[in-house]
């Protein structure tokens, strides 16, 4: 990527904490920022005591941005507090940051303050310098990250006062941030982004349409159905990152529907759908839901189709019951759209499992799907299906998608 270059632009660093249990530590990362030359503004987002150090912004400033009192006034729960509390630092950094103030966010708490602290993280662009030192950093840590690019920093020994541990790691994480905060990457060429989906299982289908697209000319972001990545890529939409969506490999909503590990979440499609840009969908992998290792496998489903893709991942075929559902959730999700989009159905199979000789070869099953979406969603100018007599991985169902999408593409011009 070559040499990073000065940062030249005003700003600070945001250092926050709950200062009434985390005040003089917060005030060492403060101390170390500055004395490396990086401005820097200490938050307070107690919902406890008094601050035992005077933050820059005081808890009632945060509060302010969204006109919520002091969460004490209002209840004695601390879950309802700090749920409170995480709304206002929400809204307050959002404003700091479309004031161009803000050059990263640096949190450091326990599993309470980072819930509250990463809440407001996940609300900012992708991009921004965002560092969590906490006590839960070594554990799952997909509810504080989610799909965002929060960096999350083990904390080793509880945040409770400075000692040989503590101040080394408070201090890493501090260097860590103004190093991000005060460089940038190189210019590089500004391309249209597209961003498209892809699972093992639809590998060929994308491979092909991604080579074609960037010979012309676009950004190709590839985004793994796992569930984060469905959510991940609507984020970079929502932000306006991505101007076009090639959502190819839609599995993710079979396992909310059914119950496997990588779920869409109820919100999937919707911020694509209402985002305005052009929206090229598919129905890739819906043949399957997604578990753990085969001993994983509920008891309820032990008896069906099971393909074990590998140890840690065991595949189940959906049947027509499930297949009728997820259409269902599907067409819910288009009949609101805003987007213009085209549905792409590929009548020959669904991934490279669902096709003649492999496992989860079952046109019956597709059928029920393809029969219920055609029947319930709702066809208009900017809403349309298209059936294909190709397999999703066969080249002429991926040189479709490109052509629909040029279509919708020349037609918004």
């Amino acid at each position: 990527m070559g040499p990073r270059g000065v940062i030249a632009m005003p700003g600070f660093v945001y250092a926050i904490a709950t200062m009434d249990t985390k005040g003089i530590e917060l005030a060492f990362v403060a101390s170390i920022l500055r004395a490396a030359g990086v401005p820097v503004i200490t938050v307070d987002v107690g919902t406890l005591t008094t601050p035992s150090i005077a933050a820059d912004i005081s808890r009632t400033e945060v509060q302010a941005a969204a006109s919520i009192r002091d969460p004490n006034d209002a209840s004695n729960d601390r879950g309802l507090a700090i749920g409170a509390m995480a709304k206002s630092l929400t809204a307050f950094l959002q404003q700091e940051q479309q004031s161009g103030k803000v050059l990263g966010v640096l949190g450091i708490g326990g599993s309470g303050g980072t819930s509250l602290i990463t809440t407001a993280m996940r609300a900012l662009p992708i991009g921004l310098p965002k560092l969590m030192v906490s006590t839960v950093a070594s554990g799952n840590t997909s509810p504080y990250v989610d799909c965002s690019d929060i960096m999350m920093m083990y904390s080793v020994v509880d945040i409770a006062g400075l000692n040989v541990v503590s101040e080394i790691v408070l201090a890493n994480a501090a260097y860590a941030m103004a190093g991000m905060a005060t460089s940038v990457l190189p210019e590089r060429q500004s391309l249209p982004a597209l961003g498209m989906t892809m699972f093992g299982v639809t590998t060929p289908c994308v491979t092909r349409v991604r080579e074609r697209f960037e010979l012309d000319g676009y950004d190709c972001l590839v985004f793994h159905a796992t569930g984060a990545g469905g959510r991940a890529m609507e984020h970079l939409v929502e932000s306006g990152l991505i101007t076009g969506v090639l959502d190819i490999t839609t599995t993710e909503v079979a396992d909310e529907i059914v119950g496997g590990v990588f779920p869409a979440g109820p919100h999937r499609f919707d911020k694509v759908l209402k985002s305005r840009v052009p929206v090229v969908m598919s129905l890739g992998a819906l043949d399957m839901v997604n578990f753990g290792p085969m001993e994983s496998v509920p008891e309820k489903f032990r008896s069906r189709r099971l393909y074990i893709h590998n140890q840690q991942v065991t595949l189940m075929r959906t049947n027509q019951e499930e297949s009728r559902e997820i259409a269902k959730w599907i067409a819910s999700k288009l009949n609101r759209s805003i987007a213009p989009v085209t549905l792409l159905i590929p009548e020959a199979g669904l991934s490279l499992l669902d096709v003649p000789g492999q496992p989860f070869y079952d046109p019956e099953t597709n059928k029920a799907l393809f029969d219920e979406l055609t029947q319930s969603i709702d066809i208009t100018h900017d809403r349309k299906i298209r059936s294909l007599p190709f397999a999703i991985n066969d080249p002429e169902f991926a040189d479709a998608i490109g052509d629909e999408f040029r279509l919708l593409t020349q037609q918004l011009r």
